[in-house]
């Protein structure tokens, strides 16, 4: 059967516990719990079983190996354990956690690129507290885009929702260095790895791209600005030049409304908040930050540690249960696809 939907995944998917203070304990947990009523496909989490104890006290089992996880999934909650030494107190990190955290990443990433799991989720962590440990990335992303060998340029951060989908362009930057980080290449590139993701991972197969404006009403030809004129236009033409079905730039304002949405399959935002205020706004317990152009399938929550709200019970495990079914879908249609 060709049929995406149909096919069974015969690995399971690894799920990293991210900081072991922060939340990501207490909703991979809850995820678990809920397993069977969100139809939810086998999974394990890498990390310190004392984390999960600190704030569940739901059955975990020990295992040593991806293989033993789909036995072990109806029973509990399979772990496979990272050592650590201190105490781990919700919603105070330190750097073993930090150090714990990295370590299952790495873990995760090695397991995803061998092939032996399905593919890799992975619950926030605490930037600050991985820079103690000598962590040099801007996040996990560009981190676990270097491990597989993509170009930082390469590797798409989108972040998706059930009625939307967007794109940052440009991230982790101030607002004033936005302008100056723009250029017809770096459209080009995010614009073709996007395309591409959406047929990968969402098997769309002639997908719709909507591109933002970075000026108030997208420039007004020139009088607020001349980016639309001078790059973003010319990007774009080259783009429809060669095939691709996107158009733009358009009027940020009116992108997201709900009618605007029935029109394109992701839209291609100029920065950071362009994109993730939509997203959260529509989205904010089930929003997934799904990487496009890495040869593995990476998904996370689109939500941070909430170290003031961990250990509390309170935390929703939304964004979690999304990211799991994300990437079950994404490895489905990928092996629906294998040429791409």
């Amino acid at each position: 059967m060709n049929d995406p939907e149909s096919r069974k995944i015969a690995s399971p998917f690894a799920v990293t516990i991210g900081d072991p203070a922060g939340i990501g304990p207490e909703v991979i947990a809850k995820s678990w719990a809920v397993r069977k009523a969100q139809g939810l496909p086998p999974f394990f989490v890498i990390g310190n079983s004392r984390a999960l104890s600190a704030v569940w006290d739901g059955p975990v089992i020990p295992i040593g190996g991806p293989d033993e996880a789909l036995e072990a999934f109806d029973r509990g909650l399979p772990c496979l354990p990272i050592d650590m030494d201190g105490d781990i107190i919700p919603g105070q990190p330190n750097t073993d956690g930090a150090q714990c955290a990295l370590h299952a990443l790495e873990f995760g990433i090695g397991l995803a690129k061998n092939g032996a799991v399905a593919g890799l989720v992975t619950a926030p962590v605490g930037k600050s507290q991985l820079y103690s440990v000598g962590f040099t990335h801007p996040g996990q992303t560009e981190f676990i885009a270097e491990r597989c060998g993509v170009a930082r340029t390469n590797a798409v951060m989108m972040l998706a929702g059930p009625t939307l989908r967007v794109v940052p362009l440009t991230i982790h930057l101030p607002l004033a260095a936005v302008p100056d980080a723009l250029s017809i290449d770096l459209i080009r590139t995010r614009s073709l790895v996007t395309a591409k993701g959406l047929t990968r991972n969402f098997g769309i197969e002639k997908p719709r791209i909507a591109v933002a404006g970075l000026n108030p009403h997208a420039g007004e030809n020139g009088n607020m600005g001349r980016e639309e004129i001078d790059i973003i236009a010319p990007a774009i033409q080259s783009l429809r030049d060669e095939g691709l079905n996107i158009d733009g730039p358009h009027s940020p304002d009116a992108m997201f409304h709900a009618a605007a949405r029935e029109e394109y399959d992701a839209a291609l935002c100029m920065y950071h908040d362009q994109a993730l205020i939509p997203i959260k706004t529509l989205h904010f317990d089930t929003g997934v930050n799904i990487t496009l152009g890495l040869p593995i399938v990476r998904c996370s929550p689109d939500h941070g540690t909430a170290f003031g709200i961990a250990g509390q019970n309170i935390a929703n495990p939304g964004a979690m249960i999304a990211a799991i079914r994300m990437a079950e879908k994404a490895a489905q249609n990928r092996a629906a696809r294998p040429d791409l």
